[in-house]
């Protein structure tokens, strides 16, 4: 046919008048309007669905028999870099799975390289398969309390804003902030006001929650109990339910999705690393999980897709529909949510695919800038017995604020496995000004060794564990030499580890290759006497000073309910 635009090929292809570029055969439809399973070809032209529910002719034409074709699942909330893989080898990882639509804050990146951290991201997007959307990351650092890699301010921020990976501003933590008035704060705020901003505000109820609200703040996952998600509901917060690696509040909020709040909830990962997915799945698992508890299928297909859709005015997806997006998954069975094809807009998830993106040069290397540590950095220095712990709720980046009698020797407290005590430090290793604070953990089980990390929500400084000084010593420096990562380490030798080269966040090498350390590494935590299923990431977020109640970051123990350093 004769030269036309885009638009008008596509209505030329809808009514049938000119051959679609690919043509979807002998599926049944998932229509998450009616909930009805509809029969019919699918016509894709562009990228872009022409048309449903008739019979067309196309340059290839695919025999779906016996599969069910349902929207693209969007994940509402996630870092990549707690993926442990660059965006590329994410997209890879995780598209196969079911999942078109990425909503992702950087702000793991940008606290370690700020701006530049987030341009990436921004730049990578156009080369992934599935639509990874970039949100602008709000807290740059998290709070006052940390000392990260670089600090963002909205004329920061201003710059990066346009971008087509852009929707709005990521996750407000800093909620103190917001409800009382922060000069930083409303800056960012008002530079986007009327625009998308998403929240993050646990265990925040009452007229406090009404002032959050109140600022422009529509959707929220940090909701951790039933109560708590009906209120933010009840206040017209949409609210994301989240099953990743270590949040995991599925079950808690399972039995809120029905048909009738779907339109109101989402699904978010925040996030799940490669042997998590390996072993589980992405949000396909989150989808038959939420069936198998008793959620009706069509409840747990609209949270995916449509749901997600409308909460962050991605009006272009979240229905297989004329003058959608081509973002289809094909499964065999709507409760298995076995995923057997992908199309990201139009463009099949296979190998060849994949191999055929281009790409750009990662950033952030050579980013760990930590001092040469000693056993004795390690001590716990004190006169008096009374002592704050941080107590690890499993599954959960909340923490309990224990308090323990621990006896003074020499100057010092040792940590105690037999109460599992353990010590836990964080080194600032942005170069900045060296700081090592330490405390105490209860929840790791450890018996000996050490485990130490780079991955230390969100400032990323050295985060370790620990009942050994020596050990603890070994594992954060072997940190320096690798450019950051996670080490296990006891007796003196360093057990398994994982280059983390990218920022310290991410690696360089195939997602493969990180499941298969993130392995070894699993089994030498164990080896240890860790109980935890989760250890690296849950240490991770022992130093995030936004979540209660007690936390660590390199300038001491933080009580997040008042939201100040313990002297």
């Amino acid at each position: 046919m004769p030269d036309t635009s885009p638009l008008e090929r596509r209505i030329a292809v809808g009514r049938g008048d000119a051959p679609a570029d690919l043509v979807l055969r002998g599926a049944r439809m998932l229509d998450l309007v009616t909930g009805e399973l509809l029969d019919g070809d699918i016509a894709i032209c562009d990228g872009m669905i022409a048309g449903t529910c008739g019979t067309y002719d196309g340059a290839e034409i695919r025999d779906m028999t016996g599969l069910i074709l349902v929207p693209g699942f969007i994940d509402t909330h996630l870092h990549i870099e707690s993926s442990l893989v660059t965006p590329y080898e994410f997209d890879r990882c995780v598209a196969p799975h079911g999942v078109t639509t990425a909503i992702c804050d950087p702000h793991e990146i940008a606290n370690v390289i700020g701006a530049d951290g987030i341009s990436y991201f921004q730049e990578t997007s156009r080369h992934t398969l599935m639509d990874i959307r970039v949100q602008l990351s709000s807290c740059v650092p998290s709070t006052h309390m940390e000392t990260a890699g670089a600090e963002l301010f909205a004329a920061d921020l201003a710059p990066l804003m346009g971008h087509p990976s852009g929707i709005g501003l990521a996750e407000f933590m800093n909620y103190p902030g917001v409800i009382h008035r922060d000069p930083q704060v409303m800056d960012k705020l008002h530079l986007f006001e009327g625009g998308h901003i998403d929240g993050h505000c646990p265990q925040l109820r009452g007229m406090d929650l009404n002032a959050y609200i109140a600022a422009g703040i529509s959707t929220e996952h940090e909701a951790t109990t039933a109560e708590e998600a009906r209120e933010k509901l009840q206040k017209g917060m949409r609210v994301l339910i989240r099953e990743g690696s270590v949040s995991k509040d599925l079950h808690a909020l399972q039995p809120l999705l029905t048909e009738r709040t779907a339109p109101y909830m989402c699904l978010c990962t925040d996030d799940r690393n490669p042997l998590d997915i390996a072993e589980e799945g992405h949000l396909d698992y989150i989808i038959r999980t939420l069936i198998a508890l008793g959620t009706p299928p069509l409840a747990a297909y609209r949270a995916a897709s449509l749901s997600g859709a409308e909460a962050f005015g991605l009006k272009d997806r979240g229905l297989i529909a004329p003058g959608k997006r081509a973002d289809i998954v094909a499964v065999r069975s709507l409760e298995a949510c076995d995923v057997q094809t992908v199309f990201c807009a139009g463009v099949e998830a296979t190998v060849e695919n994949f191999t055929k993106r281009s790409k750009i040069d990662p950033v952030g290397t050579g980013s760990v800038h930590a001092p040469h540590l000693t056993p004795e950095d390690f001590r716990a220095k004190a006169n008096r017995a009374e002592t704050d712990v941080i107590g690890i709720v499993e599954g959960k980046i909340i923490t309990e604020h224990l308090h323990e009698t621990i006896v003074v020797e020499d100057g010092d407290k040792h940590p105690d496995p037999a109460r599992d005590l353990i010590r836990i430090a964080v080194v600032e290793r942005h170069g900045k000004n060296g700081n090592i604070a330490t405390g105490f953990v209860r929840g790791f089980g450890l018996q000996r060794g050490a485990i130490a990390s780079t991955v230390c929500h969100d400032h990323h400084n050295i985060a370790c564990v620990g009942v050994d000084y020596a050990d603890m010593a070994l594992a954060a420096n072997r940190l320096s030499e690798i450019e950051g990562g996670f080490v296990v380490a006891s007796g003196g030798e360093v057990l398994a580890e994982l280059a983390l080269p990218v920022a310290g966040l991410m690696s360089l090498e195939p997602f493969e290759e990180v499941h298969d350390r993130l392995v070894d590494l699993r089994a030498a935590a164990k080896s240890l006497g860790v109980t935890l299923n989760e250890p690296f990431l849950q240490l991770a977020f022992l130093a995030l000073p936004v979540i209660p109640a007690l936390k660590i970051t390199d300038r001491g123990m933080v009580d997040v309910t008042k939201f100040e350093i313990i002297p």
